[in-house]
């Protein structure tokens, strides 16, 4: 089952209210507790840094975060979150935060810039039907990210001119601070890390170098993927930095419940009500599948609760091994009301039951008269 999220709100430990300094100062104050540099090899720790980042992506940003402060997670679907496969990204994609200051000089400058970043991968979610998730589809998100400008292709400079080297760091993205023994290396002041400065930004994207747009992509799900899934779409995420290769797209699969089918594992479980006389004599009954009706035979003396098979009628799976089965749970229906020739039937029936009882019910009343007899 997919984790339940928490409040973005109390993942920072601020107010609804919180001004966008008071989230900014929150994420640090996160960040600093939980950076891997202070916490090696603690997995709840890597997993609350990373959390604090997916508020913080979304409470800077005042669109999502109207969305979110109205609908909550579920306002979020369907849009582009940054999807963080590592600690490098986070600082990469929040420099303006970490850069520069007293926090590279704790942790080891991890949020120096060195060379072309990669672009930042995003993530969606993507519902499916249960049929859909079982036998594979195709479909077409509509997906909002920061594209690369066209004018200064990226650069963030005015056309026909470029981005200068920084005379401060040399085109190094950081300096060197010397106190006695010690050296401590922190980003740029003046470039922010990058080795560069615009001095005539692109009108076309304000000298930022990436302009958001809306793009749809056609996304193949394969058969046999199950709620929680990642489907991964290698280059569609957001752009890198000039000559850096661009973010991935990671689409997380929601699968909505079926009406009767019921998913374990690579099995799938019917539940198939039958009546009396069919369990009791048997025959053939025509049941549902995943690829259509079959005939599914029913044995006499069938009993409630017993589970038959249909070899290879369940779900494929999504790494190539064989397809799982279909089980089906027998229910023996007793109907709610008789027509008078099934009332008569049914009282001479009963009237042999005593004297024919069946393996299961002498068991069971062996097992009882034993019980009393020990009371």
């Amino acid at each position: 089952m997919p984790q339940v999220k928490r409040d973005y709100y109390e993942v920072l430990g601020v107010e609804k209210t919180a001004s966008q300094d008071e989230i900014k100062k929150a994420f640090r104050t996160a960040a600093k507790e939980f950076h891997p540099d202070k916490n090696p090899g603690d997995k709840a720790s890597e997993d609350k840094f990373k959390e604090a980042a997916e508020a913080y992506e979304v409470l800077q940003d005042p669109e999502k975060r109207a969305r979110y402060d109205q609908f909550g997670h579920e306002g979020l679907k369907g849009t582009s979150m940054p999807q963080y496969s590592s600690f490098e990204e986070i600082f990469e994609s929040f420099g303006d935060i970490f850069g520069g200051g007293i926090f590279e000089g704790l942790f080891g400058g991890g949020g120096r810039r060195r060379g072309p970043r990669r672009g930042s991968s995003l993530k969606v979610e993507i519902v499916l039907e249960f049929l859909e998730a079982a036998k594979g589809t195709k479909k077409t998100i509509e997906l909002r990210r920061a594209e690369r400008c066209t004018d200064c292709e990226g650069s963030g400079a005015k056309p026909g001119s470029k981005p200068k080297t920084c005379d401060l760091c040399g085109g190094r993205g950081e300096v060197i601070q010397s106190s006695g023994f010690f050296q401590v290396r922190t980003a740029c002041p003046k470039c922010g890390g990058a080795g560069s400065f615009v001095d005539e930004p692109c009108s076309a994207c304000s000298g930022r170098g990436r302009i958001p747009r809306k793009r749809d992509i056609e996304v193949q799900i394969p058969p046999g993927v199950d709620d929680g899934t990642r489907v991964r779409i290698s280059g569609e995420g957001e752009p890198g930095d000039p000559g850096a290769p661009p973010g991935d797209l990671f689409c997380y699969i929601a699968v909505k419940p079926h009406a009767f089918f019921e998913r374990h594992e690579s099995d799938v479980l019917l539940e198939l009500p039958i009546t009396f006389s069919q369990a009791a004599l048997g025959g053939s009954i025509e049941v549902p599948t995943l690829d259509g009706k079959r005939d599914l035979e029913i044995k006499s003396g069938t009993q409630s609760g017993d589970v038959l098979k249909i070899r290879g009628a369940g779900i494929a799976d999504p790494h190539g091994y064989r397809k799982g089965d279909q089980l089906i749970r027998v229910t023996v229906a007793v109907p709610p009301k008789l027509t008078k020739k099934q009332e008569e039937l049914l009282r001479e029936f009963a009237k042999t039951e005593d004297a024919n009882i069946s393996p299961i019910r002498k068991s069971f009343f062996e097992k009882v008269k034993s019980f009393f007899e020990k009371m």
